[in-house]
Protein backbone atom coordinates (compact mmCIF):
# COMPACT_ATOMS: atom_id res chain seq x y z
CA UNK A 1 0.00 0.00 0.00
CA UNK A 2 1.03 3.46 -0.35
CA UNK A 3 2.26 5.51 2.70
CA UNK A 4 0.15 8.36 3.80
CA UNK A 5 0.74 11.61 2.40
CA UNK A 6 -0.64 15.10 2.90
CA UNK A 7 -3.57 16.12 0.72
CA UNK A 8 -1.76 18.49 -1.95
CA UNK A 9 -3.85 21.46 -0.09
CA UNK A 10 -3.28 22.85 3.32
CA UNK A 11 -5.61 25.51 4.78
CA UNK A 12 -4.63 26.71 8.11
CA UNK A 13 -5.91 28.76 11.27
CA UNK A 14 -6.60 32.77 10.52
CA UNK A 15 -3.29 34.17 10.97
CA UNK A 16 -4.59 36.60 14.03
CA UNK A 17 -7.03 35.81 16.25
CA UNK A 18 -8.15 39.25 17.86
CA UNK A 19 -11.32 40.03 16.60
CA UNK A 20 -11.49 43.93 15.16
CA UNK A 21 -13.37 45.53 12.06
CA UNK A 22 -11.61 46.75 9.67
CA UNK A 23 -11.58 50.60 8.60
CA UNK A 24 -13.60 51.79 6.11
CA UNK A 25 -10.89 52.84 3.46
CA UNK A 26 -11.97 56.03 1.32
CA UNK A 27 -10.80 57.42 -2.04
CA UNK A 28 -6.99 58.61 -2.16
CA UNK A 29 -6.80 62.18 -1.54
CA UNK A 30 -7.49 64.41 -4.77
CA UNK A 31 -3.58 64.78 -6.35
CA UNK A 32 -3.29 67.79 -8.92
CA UNK A 33 -0.54 65.90 -10.47
CA UNK A 34 0.27 63.81 -14.40
CA UNK A 35 1.02 60.42 -12.51
CA UNK A 36 1.10 59.24 -8.76
CA UNK A 37 1.98 56.13 -7.09
CA UNK A 38 1.56 55.13 -2.89
CA UNK A 39 3.46 51.69 -2.88
CA UNK A 40 4.00 49.94 0.42
CA UNK A 41 7.45 48.98 1.47
CA UNK A 42 7.58 45.93 3.02
CA UNK A 43 4.32 44.39 0.88
CA UNK A 44 4.94 46.59 -2.27
CA UNK A 45 1.61 46.92 -2.72
CA UNK A 46 0.63 49.45 -4.63
CA UNK A 47 -1.94 51.70 -2.34
CA UNK A 48 -2.91 54.60 -4.70
CA UNK A 49 -1.91 55.29 -8.27
CA UNK A 50 -2.66 57.25 -11.18
CA UNK A 51 -1.07 56.72 -14.15
CA UNK A 52 1.49 54.54 -12.76
CA UNK A 53 2.98 52.89 -15.69
CA UNK A 54 3.11 56.03 -18.16
CA UNK A 55 6.58 56.94 -19.28
CA UNK A 56 7.13 60.67 -18.32
CA UNK A 57 10.18 62.41 -17.75
CA UNK A 58 11.73 61.98 -14.37
CA UNK A 59 14.10 65.36 -14.10
CA UNK A 60 16.36 64.42 -11.28
CA UNK A 61 14.39 61.91 -9.98
CA UNK A 62 17.05 59.88 -12.38
CA UNK A 63 19.96 60.53 -9.58
CA UNK A 64 17.96 57.40 -8.11
CA UNK A 65 19.28 54.80 -10.59
CA UNK A 66 22.80 56.73 -10.52
CA UNK A 67 22.64 56.02 -6.92
CA UNK A 68 21.80 53.04 -7.26
CA UNK A 69 24.62 52.14 -9.20
CA UNK A 70 27.14 54.15 -7.62
CA UNK A 71 26.10 51.95 -3.92
CA UNK A 72 26.08 48.94 -5.89
CA UNK A 73 29.72 49.95 -6.82
CA UNK A 74 30.49 50.80 -3.27
CA UNK A 75 29.12 47.49 -1.81
CA UNK A 76 30.80 45.40 -4.36
CA UNK A 77 34.30 47.32 -3.37
CA UNK A 78 34.72 48.55 -7.19
CA UNK A 79 34.74 52.08 -5.55
CA UNK A 80 35.43 53.66 -1.92
CA UNK A 81 33.82 56.73 -0.52
CA UNK A 82 37.53 57.91 -0.20
CA UNK A 83 38.27 57.76 -3.09
CA UNK A 84 38.85 61.00 -5.66
CA UNK A 85 37.73 61.69 -8.71
CA UNK A 86 38.56 64.94 -11.17
CA UNK A 87 36.04 66.96 -11.96
CA UNK A 88 36.14 67.29 -16.16
CA UNK A 89 34.96 70.22 -18.10
CA UNK A 90 32.04 67.84 -19.10
CA UNK A 91 30.94 67.97 -15.29
CA UNK A 92 32.22 71.32 -14.61
CA UNK A 93 30.00 72.66 -17.97
CA UNK A 94 27.01 70.76 -16.28
CA UNK A 95 23.71 72.50 -16.86
CA UNK A 96 20.99 72.67 -13.84
CA UNK A 97 21.93 72.35 -10.20
CA UNK A 98 24.96 72.60 -9.33
CA UNK A 99 27.48 71.08 -6.50
CA UNK A 100 29.99 74.15 -8.09
CA UNK A 101 33.01 71.61 -8.07
CA UNK A 102 35.89 73.18 -9.43
CA UNK A 103 37.72 72.36 -13.26
CA UNK A 104 40.32 69.70 -12.64
CA UNK A 105 40.05 69.43 -9.00
CA UNK A 106 40.28 65.78 -7.08
CA UNK A 107 36.97 65.65 -5.37
CA UNK A 108 36.24 62.97 -2.77
CA UNK A 109 33.83 60.11 -3.64
CA UNK A 110 31.67 60.54 -0.49
CA UNK A 111 31.47 64.27 -1.04
CA UNK A 112 29.93 63.74 -4.87
CA UNK A 113 26.91 61.26 -3.83
CA UNK A 114 26.54 64.42 -0.96
CA UNK A 115 26.52 67.07 -3.67
CA UNK A 116 24.46 64.26 -5.86
CA UNK A 117 21.80 63.63 -3.25
CA UNK A 118 21.44 66.72 -1.31
CA UNK A 119 22.15 69.80 -3.91
CA UNK A 120 21.01 67.61 -6.98
CA UNK A 121 24.26 68.33 -8.64
CA UNK A 122 24.84 67.61 -11.63
CA UNK A 123 28.31 68.38 -12.02
CA UNK A 124 28.45 65.68 -9.21
CA UNK A 125 26.78 62.84 -10.94
CA UNK A 126 28.28 63.25 -14.16
CA UNK A 127 31.63 62.95 -11.98
CA UNK A 128 30.25 59.71 -10.77
CA UNK A 129 28.86 58.54 -13.51
CA UNK A 130 32.58 59.34 -15.03
CA UNK A 131 34.29 57.53 -12.50
CA UNK A 132 32.44 54.62 -13.23
CA UNK A 133 31.74 54.56 -16.46
CA UNK A 134 34.58 55.91 -18.20
CA UNK A 135 32.36 58.12 -19.99
CA UNK A 136 28.60 59.63 -19.43
CA UNK A 137 27.71 57.56 -22.25
CA UNK A 138 29.64 54.20 -20.38
CA UNK A 139 27.70 54.81 -17.32
CA UNK A 140 23.96 55.41 -19.01
CA UNK A 141 24.62 52.01 -20.92
CA UNK A 142 25.44 50.45 -17.17
CA UNK A 143 22.17 52.67 -15.99
CA UNK A 144 19.95 50.83 -19.10
CA UNK A 145 21.27 47.72 -18.14
CA UNK A 146 20.68 47.66 -14.14
CA UNK A 147 17.04 48.72 -15.32
CA UNK A 148 16.35 45.61 -17.31
CA UNK A 149 17.65 43.72 -14.32
CA UNK A 150 15.15 45.61 -12.12
CA UNK A 151 12.50 44.74 -14.37
CA UNK A 152 12.25 48.08 -14.60
CA UNK A 153 10.17 48.16 -18.04
CA UNK A 154 8.96 51.78 -18.66
CA UNK A 155 12.21 53.39 -17.86
CA UNK A 156 15.45 54.32 -19.96
CA UNK A 157 17.83 56.79 -19.99
CA UNK A 158 19.62 59.30 -21.96
CA UNK A 159 21.87 60.73 -19.30
CA UNK A 160 22.90 60.10 -15.81
CA UNK A 161 21.58 63.95 -14.10
CA UNK A 162 18.01 63.84 -15.54
CA UNK A 163 18.18 66.64 -18.27
CA UNK A 164 15.38 66.38 -21.02
CA UNK A 165 16.20 63.43 -23.99
CA UNK A 166 14.32 62.17 -26.59
CA UNK A 167 14.32 58.53 -25.13
CA UNK A 168 14.90 59.49 -21.61
CA UNK A 169 11.82 58.52 -19.24
CA UNK A 170 10.64 56.74 -16.11
CA UNK A 171 7.25 55.70 -14.77
CA UNK A 172 5.76 56.66 -11.35
CA UNK A 173 5.85 52.74 -10.31
CA UNK A 174 9.36 52.20 -11.77
CA UNK A 175 10.51 55.21 -9.67
CA UNK A 176 8.93 53.59 -6.36
CA UNK A 177 10.47 50.10 -7.04
CA UNK A 178 13.76 51.57 -7.95
CA UNK A 179 13.22 53.75 -4.17
CA UNK A 180 12.32 49.94 -2.58
CA UNK A 181 15.68 48.78 -4.03
CA UNK A 182 17.73 51.45 -2.63
CA UNK A 183 16.19 50.83 0.86
CA UNK A 184 16.59 47.76 1.15
CA UNK A 185 19.98 47.03 -0.80
CA UNK A 186 21.64 49.68 0.23
CA UNK A 187 20.77 50.83 4.21
CA UNK A 188 24.22 52.11 4.96
CA UNK A 189 23.96 54.51 2.12
CA UNK A 190 20.25 55.83 1.71
CA UNK A 191 20.94 57.76 4.99
CA UNK A 192 22.63 60.50 2.07
CA UNK A 193 19.11 61.25 1.52
CA UNK A 194 18.03 62.23 4.70
CA UNK A 195 21.09 64.74 5.04
CA UNK A 196 19.26 68.28 5.75
CA UNK A 197 21.66 70.76 3.95
CA UNK A 198 25.57 70.82 2.17
CA UNK A 199 28.24 73.14 2.10
CA UNK A 200 30.97 72.47 -0.63
CA UNK A 201 33.57 75.27 -2.19
CA UNK A 202 31.92 77.66 0.64
CA UNK A 203 28.40 77.57 -0.74
CA UNK A 204 25.58 75.93 1.28
CA UNK A 205 22.64 74.78 0.00
CA UNK A 206 19.24 73.02 1.29
CA UNK A 207 17.82 69.73 0.50
CA UNK A 208 15.29 70.53 -2.03
CA UNK A 209 13.05 67.97 -0.55
CA UNK A 210 11.26 70.09 2.10
CA UNK A 211 9.51 67.03 3.66
CA UNK A 212 12.63 66.54 5.46
CA UNK A 213 11.91 69.57 7.57
CA UNK A 214 8.32 69.18 7.99
CA UNK A 215 8.06 65.39 9.06
CA UNK A 216 10.06 63.89 10.73
CA UNK A 217 9.06 60.53 9.92
CA UNK A 218 9.98 61.60 5.93
CA UNK A 219 13.72 60.45 5.40
CA UNK A 220 14.28 60.78 2.06
CA UNK A 221 14.30 60.23 -1.22
CA UNK A 222 14.65 62.75 -4.33
CA UNK A 223 13.17 65.94 -5.65
CA UNK A 224 12.95 66.93 -9.66
CA UNK A 225 12.12 69.64 -11.28
CA UNK A 226 12.44 70.77 -15.70
CA UNK A 227 10.06 72.97 -17.11
CA UNK A 228 9.31 70.15 -19.22
CA UNK A 229 8.41 67.90 -16.25
CA UNK A 230 6.94 69.97 -13.57
CA UNK A 231 7.71 69.60 -10.25
CA UNK A 232 8.33 65.82 -9.06
CA UNK A 233 9.48 64.16 -5.89
CA UNK A 234 10.16 60.75 -4.33
CA UNK A 235 10.09 60.55 -1.12
CA UNK A 236 9.69 57.96 2.03
CA UNK A 237 8.43 58.13 5.71
CA UNK A 238 8.92 55.19 8.53
CA UNK A 239 6.08 55.67 11.08
CA UNK A 240 6.53 52.49 13.80
CA UNK A 241 7.47 49.49 12.17
CA UNK A 242 5.63 50.83 8.64
CA UNK A 243 7.50 52.39 5.63
CA UNK A 244 5.43 54.02 2.66
CA UNK A 245 7.21 55.26 -0.69
CA UNK A 246 5.12 57.83 -2.75
CA UNK A 247 6.35 59.27 -6.18
CA UNK A 248 4.28 62.32 -7.49
CA UNK A 249 4.92 63.62 -10.69
CA UNK A 250 4.19 66.93 -12.57
CA UNK A 251 3.01 69.17 -10.13
CA UNK A 252 2.66 72.94 -10.35
CA UNK A 253 5.39 74.06 -7.77
CA UNK A 254 7.47 73.18 -4.71
CA UNK A 255 4.31 73.61 -2.56
CA UNK A 256 2.20 71.58 -4.53
CA UNK A 257 4.61 68.11 -4.75
CA UNK A 258 5.47 68.30 -1.18
CA UNK A 259 1.16 68.73 -0.49
CA UNK A 260 0.31 65.77 -2.69
CA UNK A 261 3.43 63.79 -1.10
CA UNK A 262 2.70 64.37 2.83
CA UNK A 263 -1.19 63.34 1.52
CA UNK A 264 -0.71 60.37 0.27
CA UNK A 265 1.70 59.33 2.68
CA UNK A 266 -0.53 60.48 5.60
CA UNK A 267 -3.64 58.65 4.05
CA UNK A 268 -1.36 55.23 3.37
CA UNK A 269 -0.22 55.58 7.40
CA UNK A 270 -4.14 56.22 8.46
CA UNK A 271 -6.06 53.44 6.58
CA UNK A 272 -3.80 50.80 6.07
CA UNK A 273 -1.30 48.44 7.92
CA UNK A 274 1.67 45.90 7.09
CA UNK A 275 1.91 42.79 9.16
CA UNK A 276 4.52 39.80 8.85
CA UNK A 277 2.50 36.96 7.96
CA UNK A 278 5.32 34.37 8.04
CA UNK A 279 8.90 34.64 8.60
CA UNK A 280 11.53 32.95 6.05
CA UNK A 281 12.19 30.61 8.44
CA UNK A 282 8.79 28.98 10.09
CA UNK A 283 8.36 25.32 9.04
CA UNK A 284 4.82 25.63 7.65
CA UNK A 285 4.71 21.90 6.24
CA UNK A 286 6.57 18.49 6.27
CA UNK A 287 5.24 16.57 3.61
CA UNK A 288 6.41 12.93 2.49
CA UNK A 289 9.31 12.33 0.55
CA UNK A 290 9.65 9.20 -1.54
CA UNK A 291 12.79 7.41 -2.27
CA UNK A 292 14.92 9.52 -0.09
CA UNK A 293 17.05 8.67 3.07
CA UNK A 294 14.79 10.98 5.15
CA UNK A 295 10.80 10.32 4.99
CA UNK A 296 9.86 13.95 5.27
CA UNK A 297 10.90 17.29 4.00
CA UNK A 298 10.75 20.52 5.87
CA UNK A 299 9.28 23.57 3.55
CA UNK A 300 9.62 26.90 4.97
CA UNK A 301 8.93 30.21 3.19
CA UNK A 302 11.72 31.54 0.34
CA UNK A 303 11.31 34.79 2.33
CA UNK A 304 9.75 37.11 4.71
CA UNK A 305 6.11 37.32 3.73
CA UNK A 306 4.70 40.60 4.83
CA UNK A 307 1.15 41.80 3.20
CA UNK A 308 -1.02 45.55 3.72
CA UNK A 309 -4.16 45.48 4.59
CA UNK A 310 -6.72 48.07 5.54
CA UNK A 311 -6.59 48.96 9.13
CA UNK A 312 -7.84 46.72 11.82
CA UNK A 313 -8.25 43.74 8.93
CA UNK A 314 -5.76 41.48 10.22
CA UNK A 315 -7.96 39.22 11.76
CA UNK A 316 -9.47 37.94 8.36
CA UNK A 317 -6.29 36.67 7.36
CA UNK A 318 -5.61 33.13 6.29
CA UNK A 319 -2.87 31.40 4.67
CA UNK A 320 -2.57 28.19 2.34
CA UNK A 321 -0.04 26.04 1.36
CA UNK A 322 0.45 23.78 -1.86
CA UNK A 323 2.68 21.43 -2.64
CA UNK A 324 3.85 19.74 -5.94
CA UNK A 325 3.29 16.20 -5.07
CA UNK A 326 4.59 13.55 -5.41
CA UNK A 327 8.26 14.39 -3.86
CA UNK A 328 10.65 12.27 -5.16
CA UNK A 329 14.56 12.64 -3.65
CA UNK A 330 17.20 14.10 -4.33
CA UNK A 331 15.90 17.14 -2.90
CA UNK A 332 18.19 19.83 -2.94
CA UNK A 333 18.19 22.18 0.06
CA UNK A 334 16.72 26.06 -1.32
CA UNK A 335 14.42 23.61 -4.00
CA UNK A 336 10.80 25.27 -4.66
CA UNK A 337 8.78 22.65 -3.90
CA UNK A 338 5.21 24.52 -3.18
CA UNK A 339 3.80 28.13 -2.48
CA UNK A 340 2.29 29.92 0.24
CA UNK A 341 -0.62 32.36 0.03
CA UNK A 342 -2.04 34.62 1.96
CA UNK A 343 -5.62 35.87 1.52
CA UNK A 344 -7.81 38.28 3.26
CA UNK A 345 -11.01 36.29 2.64
CA UNK A 346 -11.64 36.60 -1.16
CA UNK A 347 -8.39 37.73 -3.05
CA UNK A 348 -4.82 36.28 -2.40
CA UNK A 349 -2.72 39.11 -1.05
CA UNK A 350 0.57 37.73 -1.11
CA UNK A 351 2.32 34.68 -2.86
CA UNK A 352 5.93 33.06 -1.76
CA UNK A 353 7.64 30.33 -2.69
CA UNK A 354 7.92 27.53 -0.36
CA UNK A 355 11.37 25.46 -0.27
CA UNK A 356 12.90 22.64 1.34
CA UNK A 357 15.01 24.16 4.44
CA UNK A 358 17.64 20.97 4.19
CA UNK A 359 18.93 18.23 1.85
CA UNK A 360 17.04 14.88 1.18
CA UNK A 361 19.98 12.84 -0.55
CA UNK A 362 18.53 9.41 -2.41
CA UNK A 363 17.61 6.86 0.17
CA UNK A 364 19.06 3.04 -0.13
CA UNK A 365 18.27 0.61 -2.77
CA UNK A 366 15.44 -0.96 -0.61
CA UNK A 367 13.98 2.49 0.15
CA UNK A 368 14.05 2.97 -3.61
CA UNK A 369 12.14 -0.42 -4.34
CA UNK A 370 9.59 0.25 -2.03
CA UNK A 371 8.52 3.50 -3.06
CA UNK A 372 8.98 3.03 -6.46
CA UNK A 373 6.10 0.52 -6.21
CA UNK A 374 4.35 2.76 -3.51
CA UNK A 375 4.33 5.40 -6.43
CA UNK A 376 3.18 2.64 -9.32
CA UNK A 377 0.01 2.52 -7.06
CA UNK A 378 -0.54 5.87 -6.44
Amino acid sequence: MPRSRLMPLLLLVPFLSAAFAAVPIPKPPAIDARAYVLMDYQSGRILASEKPDVQMEPASITKLMTGYAVFRALKEKRLALTDTVTISEHAWRAEGSRTFAKLGSQVPVDTLIKGMTVQSGNDATIALAEKLGGTEDGFVQMMNSYAKELKLDNSHFDNSSGLPGPTHYMSAHDMATLSRRLISEFPEYYKYYSIREFEWNGIKQQNRNGLLARDPSVDGIKTGHTESAGYCLASSAKRGDMRLISVVLGTQGFAAREGASAALLNYGFTFFETVKAKSAGDVVLKPEVYKGEEERVTLVPANDVYVTIGRGGAAGLKTAATVKEPLIAPIKAGQALGELTVSDGATVVARVPLIAKEAVPEGGWWTQMVDGISLWMR
